[in-house]
């Protein structure tokens, strides 16, 4: 019981300094994470765009 009892307040510590700590380590705004040389925006990066099928097209026509 003794175990019990000190395995559940090492959850509720351990849950308490996450939720202490975690936040503030993580929080950043959508166009903080979004704008990055990383996110691909634009039609070459679209699913319609991109040719599964075959060969890179250099030029689609529609």
């Amino acid at each position: 019981m003794k175990a019990f009892l000190a395995a559940l307040v090492a959850i509720l510590v351990l849950a308490g300094g996450a939720w202490a700590i975690l936040p503030s380590l993580f929080a950043r705004s959508a166009d903080e994470t979004f704008a990055s040389s990383g996110a691909r925006v634009g039609e070459e990066a679209s699913i319609e765009h991109r040719n599964f099928s075959g060969r890179p097209q250099a030029d689609r026509q529609e």
